[in-house]
């Protein structure tokens, strides 16, 4: 079926009712008349076609006619004040029409509908309309029986008693929808004869969309007898729009074939229904059924109205008062948790660290924490590889943070193979970008439901063969046994969830805003280190120079008259001022380092290796060493410049300190797969996978492993200065500050007389994922 059809009381089943246009049937039900008039003299543009039965008149001789011919002027001017009002507050008009001597006398109900107005005329014996002292009286004691009541049960009770005591119908119940649309008969109140209806549940088909829209506008609803036959307004469609008139709010708006079906098919002969909206929502129904037909006039429907309106404004507080004990151990052990989790230093491991506090905080059995690329599970939880899979899964269907169900593997099957487990599901997302998020689990249980009839749709074969989907024919007590189900997750439950993840953000906002602040300050404070570096190593090489210098002259001129004593001593003096002045030019170049900006660029490491190699050439052959490159180095974007100098620095101490026969150093790199593959290879199983690792190793004379971070301090010599080439003990330093301001780490694995390897890497855990 095209689903641009409009789908109409002709030709609706149950396969389509989700799309029937019910408010616009063409037709009203026959317990009043309906009038369309145009401004701004009232001329009647439609009428519902009995009006021969009602007024004596025929449709067609008050078709074009002006309104007041039939109402006088006194009642137009009073219609026409009305118009500037709220209905609600001015329906019904007490409304009389002279027809052959005789007055009828109408409860007239106004509503515009676009450019018109709709009047509806509902015959009356009543003259005058209630005072306000009588619908005092009318209302008085249910709205004190409301309010003195503790727990919803209760005050479910006190309606269907007080609306079935007003009304007189047989059958009175409440009919709370859940969150799927299906409902349940909460309370009922019956004649004797009546069969319970009480606890059964009827699916979410029963009362289609277009109903829970027209449910939401119009609070209430009468059909006085379903045996009615439809009464068409002529013309059927509105001449001016050729479209059928909206009846959206009309009291007397024709009912949809199927529900006439269904109510017949419950043996019930009128109905009233009464909406109970509760946050803009549906909430639920008060629902009147009478076996036989039952008009009820608009001043005790509006009665009924008011009282539902009145019992959804209490609906809230007791809701809230329902499990109120298990709410607040909910809220203490929430409270608690939260403390500990605000004063603790890392909230990874607190989170972890108070297990059941976890789980009873929303009455889960299993709990799994995914932080930081981190899994951690508490108590009954499925497989890690079945968790990560469900997280991918469930990142796609969270929505304002949280995702909740109680039947998981109806909607992810995979899931049916923990359901035992995990058939329940509560999840509220952390971070979206990181996929931080908490998972809690629940286990199936095993339920029976009890329905009214089976609420599978049946299937008719009509008298001309065709197939047709109908309302059930019976209401009697249909048992389901439902599996793949956990106890359903409870509003105050998923509220503390919910509660939680706002505590955790606001801690980390915190904790973010603290290292903020500390980073700036270092900053700061580096910014400043660096200037003063600078400047005190640049005004200490002018008096450092004049040392040396004059020291030099002294030799120079007065070496005949000093003795070999002295001789000696300023030569030791000027070897002095020059590994000072060394150690000044190491330290301004280091300075240096923190002050330049990067100039990142995609390098060939293979270039640039065989450069820094024919820079050192005559040192490599110097000292005999094999260089060994195992494998094509990978292109990376880095500052060439400042790689240059790492490479340099390390190869150079991988030659100076090697006192073996074979020297060796080999130039290399790995590719981190995996934690476990990382940590096979005395790599950090923080790095993040697939970052490469570059290594410069030697079998010289290795470190003592009390030394191997002594090393990487500036100016830190392990041996005399004369020893292995001499040096400022800088290299190792700015090779440190040259990795870290690439964003990676180095460090060094080492064997006294085997040999060392320095690790490092060039690319941040941000820079990975961004590439």
């Amino acid at each position: 079926m095209n689903t641009s059809e409009i789908i109409t009381a002709s030709n609706v089943d149950l396969t389509n009712c989700d799309r029937e246009q019910i408010h616009i049937p063409g037709s009203i039900q026959p317990h009043g008349l309906l009038l369309v008039l145009q401004l701004p003299e009232f001329t009647i543009r439609q009428v519902s076609s009995n009006s021969q039965e009602i007024l004596g008149i025929p449709p067609q001789q008050l078709l074009q006619k002006k309104i007041i011919h039939l109402l006088g002027n006194q009642q137009i001017q009073a219609i026409q004040q009305c118009l500037s009002r709220d209905f609600e507050n001015i329906n019904p008009l007490k409304l009389s029409i002279k027809n052959q001597d005789k007055s009828l006398l109408f409860d007239g109900v106004l509503h515009v509908c676009g450019q018109d107005i709709i009047l509806e005329l509902e015959p009356t014996t009543s003259e005058a309309t209630g005072n306000f002292f009588d619908f005092y009286q009318w209302v008085k004691k249910p709205i004190t029986k409301m309010q003195k009541a503790n727990t919803l049960d209760e005050l479910c009770e006190v309606i269907v008693q007080e609306v079935r005591q007003i009304t007189g119908f047989e059958r009175v119940m409440v009919y709370r929808f859940d969150a799927d649309g299906a409902g349940t008969v909460i309370a009922e109140s019956k004649a004797e004869n009546c069969t319970p209806y009480i606890g059964l549940r009827y699916p979410a088909t029963d009362i289609p969309k277009p109903a829970r829209r027209l449910y939401h506008l119009n609070l209430l609803r009468l059909i006085p007898n379903v045996n009615y036959q439809p009464v068409e307004l002529v013309p059927i469609d509105n001449l001016q729009t050729n479209q059928r008139l909206d009846l959206s709010l009309s009291v007397l708006r024709s009912v949809s074939p199927l529900h006439i079906e269904y109510l017949r098919n419950m043996s019930v002969g009128a109905s009233m229904s009464i909406s109970l909206i509760k946050d803009n929502n549906l909430w639920g129904l008060i629902a009147c059924h009478h076996k036989f037909p039952k008009y009820i006039n608009y001043e005790i429907r509006t009665i009924c109205e008011f009282l539902g309106q009145a019992m959804a404004l209490e609906l809230r507080g007791k809701e809230e008062n329902e499990n109120l004990e298990y709410k607040l151990k909910l809220k203490s052990i929430q409270t608690e948790f939260v403390d500990r989790l605000s004063q603790a230093e890392n909230l990874v491991e607190s989170l972890v660290a108070d297990r059941n506090s976890l789980l009873e905080m929303v009455g889960a059995q299993g709990v799994a924490l995914y932080l930081e690329a981190q899994l951690f599970c508490i108590g009954k939880t499925p497989e890690e590889t079945e968790i990560h899979d469900l997280i991918d899964w469930v990142s796609t269907k969270i929505q304002r943070h949280i995702f909740s169900t109680d039947c998981l593997p109806k909607i992810y099957p995979p899931a049916e193979n923990f359901k035992n487990i995990a058939s329940g599901l509560l999840v509220i997302s952390l971070s979206q970008i990181h996929q931080s998020c908490i998972l809690w689990f629940r286990p199936e249980v095993i339920q029976t439901v009890s329905w009214g009839g089976n609420p599978n749709k049946t299937v008719t074969v009509e008298e001309d063969g065709n197939m047709r989907i109908s309302p059930r024919k019976s209401f009697a007590i249909w048992q389901e046994t439902r599996r793949c189900t956990s106890l359903t997750w409870q509003k105050c439950e998923i509220d503390s969830a919910l509660e939680l993840r706002s505590a955790i953000v606001g801690i980390l906002l915190h904790k973010i805003d603290e290292l903020v602040r500390m980073n700036i300050q270092l900053e700061r404070s580096n910014q400043e280190l660096d200037a003063f570096a600078y400047i005190a190593s640049h005004d200490l090489k002018e008096p450092l120079r004049g040392i040396h210098n004059y020291s030099s002259l002294l030799i120079e001129d007065y070496a005949d008259v000093l003795n070999e004593d002295a001789v000696a001593k300023l030569q030791i003096l000027t070897r002095l001022t020059q590994r000072m002045e060394d150690l000044i030019e190491s330290l301004l170049h280091f300075s240096r380092l923190g002050r330049m900006e990067l100039n990142r660029q995609p390098t060939d490491l293979n270039e640039l290796i065989k450069n820094v190699l024919e820079i050192q050439k005559t040192s490599i052959k110097m000292s005999d060493v094999e260089i060994y490159i195992p494998q094509t180095l990978p292109t990376i974007i880095c500052d060439s410049s400042q790689v240059d100098e790492l490479f340099s620095n390390l190869i150079s101490n991988a030659i100076k300190y090697n006192d073996k026969t074979q020297k060796l150093v080999e130039i290399g790199y790995l590719e981190v797969a995996s934690p476990s593959s990382a940590s096979n290879q005395q790599i950090p199983i923080h790095l993040p996978s697939r970052v490469p690792v570059f290594y410069v190793r030697d079998n010289g004379i290795g470190i003592p492993e009390q030394h191997l971070e002594m090393v990487f301090r500036i100016f830190k010599r392990l041996h005399p200065p004369r020893k292995y080439g001499g040096g400022t003990g800088a290299g190792l330093t700015i090779a440190k500050k040259i990795v870290e301001r690439h964003g990676g780490k180095i460090w060094v694995e080492s064997s006294v007389d085997v040999g060392s390897t320095f690790y490092f890497t060039l690319q941040s855990e941000e820079e990975l994922n961004a590439g």
